[in-house]
Formats: structure tokens, C-alpha cells, sequence
């Protein structure tokens, strides 16, 4: 299967070309300025592996949640893409992507709370689990949810078990994360960010059964007024 990923849903700007098995990255952090780099990193990749646009099976982006900006970005460079070259999109969550960055690192357990900073003192977050000894696809175990740190909460059932953090959250409100009632997540990964690698990978076993049409594809935002802050009742 063939796969070009991108995502520009935080300050870490990726792209990745998923060939049979094989992985080809380009990667750049940068507060601003995706728009400018994402493009010519999709043109380094193909090169690189002498394929064309029309040669791929589709095109996987990571669908947010995430900087308002940043996801509507990489909806609209994948939709652009896709109606070039006649591809279908493979939309992907990307604090899916982030849970399995997180799950096949050193020392990790099999659950992780994923809490990516949503800035205006919440947090985009959600809780995954290992599917088996070596995560393939992180599993769903709290659905994604945008909230105050003190509002996330993890599953019930996770009571007593090894739990780790991962993404931005923890380094923006680590303390109120840390405290939450429940198993002291160990190790937290709060520099991991949600990458194109994660985003192809998780597309290819997804596989085109959730593939959409580019006019189809839709940014997950979870904030419905993006420039107003939240009310807290």
C-alpha cells in the first residue's frame, strides 16, 4: 500500500511517504509558516522515492483535533491533493497518531492519556489503550473531548493499572494532570506531538474502508467557537 500523510495540526509541521512496510519522513517545528513548508516536503518525498502523486493508493491527513489554523490547513493541502491526482483521503485522529507515538515508546504501558494543549486553559484529550503486546492500533477507551484539566478523568477500569501521559497538556498544566485522581501516570511524554509517521501508519491499517471523497473531508475542531472563550457552567 502506498500513503502520503501530512499534518499541521500543532507547531510541528510533517510529512510522511508509507510504501509496503517503509516509512520516508520530513519533519520541521516552527510556530508558524506550515503553509510554506508542507507542500515542498510532499514534493521532497515523492522524488525521493521517484513516485508520482497518481501512483499512490491515498492521501491520510491528520483531521485535528488541534490549532484551529494548523487542522484547517492540512484539510485543505490534502483535499487539494486528492483533486489533482484522483485520490481518496483517509482522515486521522490525531490524538490516535500521538497515543501510538506514545505507546511504542521505551517503558511505556498499554494505556495512555493523550491531553494536547487546546490553549484558553483547556485541553483536547482522550484515553487509548494497546490492542496487543506491540500496539498496532491504539484502541478507544475514552472518546476525544475538549475540557479544563480538571475535568479529564480516566476510565473506571483502568483503576489500579499503569497508566502514561502524552502531548502538550502536560507541559502546560502538568500539575493539574498529575493530580488527577486515579494511577500516577508514568512516564509523561509531554514533548511528543502528533506526526505524519503515526498518521500513515495507522491509515495503512485502517486500510480504504474509511476513505472519503476530497470534497468530503472534514477538520475535527471539538471547540464550536473557536474565537470566543468557553464558558465554564
Amino acid at each position: 500500500m502506498k500513503i502520503l500523510a501530512l499534518d499541521t495540526a500543532t507547531e510541528l509541521c510533517s510529512a510522511a511517504l508509507y510504501v509496503d512496510g517503509e516509512c520516508r519522513v520530513r519533519e520541521d517545528a516552527r510556530a508558524r509558516g506550515s503553509g510554506e513548508l508542507i507542500l515542498g516536503m510532499v514534493a521532497e518525498l515523492l522524488t525521493e522515492a521517484a513516485l508520482t502523486l497518481s501512483q499512490l493508493d491515498a492521501i491520510a491527513f491528520g483531521r485535528g483535533p488541534g490549532g484551529f489554523t494548523g487542522v484547517r490547513l492540512a484539510v485543505a493541502v490534502a483535499q487539494g491533493l486528492g483533486f489533482a491526482s484522483g485520490l481518496p483521503l483517509l482522515p486521522v485522529s490525531d490524538l490516535r497518531a500521538l497515543a501510538q507515538q506514545a505507546l511504542l515508546q521505551p517503558g511505556a504501558p498499554p494505556r495512555v492519556l493523550v491531553c494536547q494543549d487546546a490553549r484558553m486553559a483547556q485541553v483536547y484529550w482522550a484515553c487509548y489503550q494497546a490492542d496487543g503486546p506491540e500496539p498496532g492500533s491504539p484502541l478507544e477507551r475514552q472518546p476525544e473531548a475538549l475540557d479544563f484539566p480538571a475535568g479529564v478523568h480516566l476510565p473506571p477500569e483502568w483503576s489500579g493499572a499503569a497508566v502514561c501521559g502524552a502531548g502538550s497538556g502536560f507541559e502546560a498544566y502538568g500539575a493539574a494532570l498529575r493530580a488527577l485522581p486515579g494511577p500516577v501516570l508514568a512516564p509523561v511524554f509531554g514533548h511528543l506531538r502528533p506526526r505524519a509517521r503515526e498518521i500513515a501508519e495507522l491509515a495503512a491499517i485502517d486500510g480504504l474502508e474509511g476513505a472519503v471523497a476530497p470534497e468530503s473531508a472534514q477538520p475535527v475542531y471539538l471547540r464550536d467557537e473557536v474565537a470566543a472563550l468557553p464558558s465554564r457552567n
